[in-house]
């Protein structure tokens, strides 16, 4: 099966919609405590991920069929966690490399 890219950039895009509105909130809390923190609040994500999918074999597909624990929701989180994450990282970034991977122009096959 190919991959859904058309959905893939639709998840994205409400993630960036997500991410907005929930900054009107929280603001930078998920990076307060510098990276250690930031590292920590990803941890505690996986960690909730990996508890329900040890349940079931660590088939993740069955447990999200089942929506045990809430589990769609913290797949949805650390998947914005993640893009907040990159998002900094990159923001940051000293090296042309890392800059070229937001350029539009940029081949992003190079990165």
């Amino acid at each position: 099966m190919i991959e859904d890219y058309g959905l893939i950039l639709k998840l994205a895009e409400r993630d960036a919609v997500v991410l907005e509105e929930k900054g009107k909130t929280y603001g930078d809390s998920w990076r307060k405590r510098g990276g250690i923190g930031a590292f920590m609040m990803l941890c505690r994500k996986w960690d909730r991920i990996e508890n329900i999918c040890k349940e079931r074999g660590w088939n993740v597909f069955e447990a999200v069929a089942r929506n045990e624990g809430d589990i769609v929701d913290d797949i949805r989180d650390l998947r914005r966690y993640l893009l907040l994450v990159d998002a900094y990282v990159i923001s940051r970034a000293d090296s042309a490399e890392m800059k070229a991977y937001t350029n539009p122009d940029h081949d992003m096959m190079d990165v």
